[in-house]
């Protein structure tokens, strides 16, 4: 049995780990917590990009832990903004804003900018990283527009005012396997595990950390 553990202080993360990674059960895989195996790190994301701040993640909990550890860093990048929040997506509002205040500050920063204008892309590096220090990347984007007031009541994040013209809905009204099947994380899992799979085989550890942040 490898145990899978799922690093991350975010639950609408870990949640979408848990439904995105459940056919590896099928390999003897568990999906376990940080803190039920006693491992409370806390990782200061330096990094000014997606990859450094995964890389930095990864690294840090393979390291401390002695498992193959999988990381992920991710951000919303709006073009009217520059890309802007970019990598720094979750303190956009302040380090203890909630889901809430960071899309009201977004939709506030964008008013009066007109719906062509409002194109933005979800964006998921992950970083698999090994004991002795390996490391594998794999990148997801989901397209999509800035809504003009938040819809649906699934998701976490940005999800409710990341609108999808080709689902004519927005992230936060998709069902949760749907949005999985399509998200920046679920494209970005899908494109390491060719790598994933091998190095699970190899029986470096018997565990894997996915740390995945805050």
């Amino acid at each position: 049995m490898i145990r899978l553990l799922i690093a991350s202080n975010n639950a609408g993360k870990v949640r979408e780990y848990r439904q995105l990674l459940a056919p590896l059960a099928a390999d003897g895989v568990r999906l376990c917590m940080p803190k039920a195996q006693g491992l409370e790190l806390a990782v200061h994301e330096s990094g000014t990009s997606y990859l450094e701040n995964a890389r930095i993640k990864a690294l840090a909990f393979s390291r401390a832990s002695g498992f193959l550890t999988l990381a992920d860093d991710s951000g919303l990048e709006v073009e009217a903004l520059g890309g802007e929040p970019g990598v720094c997506s979750a303190r956009y509002a302040g380090s203890d804003a909630s889901d809430v205040d960071r899309y009201r500050l977004l939709l506030h920063e964008l008013q009066g900018v007109p719906w062509e204008r409002r194109s933005a892309r979800f964006r998921c590096v992950i970083v698999l990283a090994t004991p002795t220090g390996e490391t594998f990347t794999s990148e997801g984007v989901c397209p999509g527009i800035i809504a003009l007031e938040p819809l649906g009541k699934n998701g976490f994040g940005y999800d409710p005012v990341f609108y999808l013209p080709e689902r004519g809905m927005s992230m936060a009204q998709l069902p949760e396997d749907v949005k999985n099947q399509i998200s920046h994380r679920g494209r970005a899992l899908q494109a390491l595990l060719p790598v994933l799979k091998p190095v699970l085989k190899r029986g470096l550890n018997e565990s894997l950390v996915v740390a995945g942040g805050r």
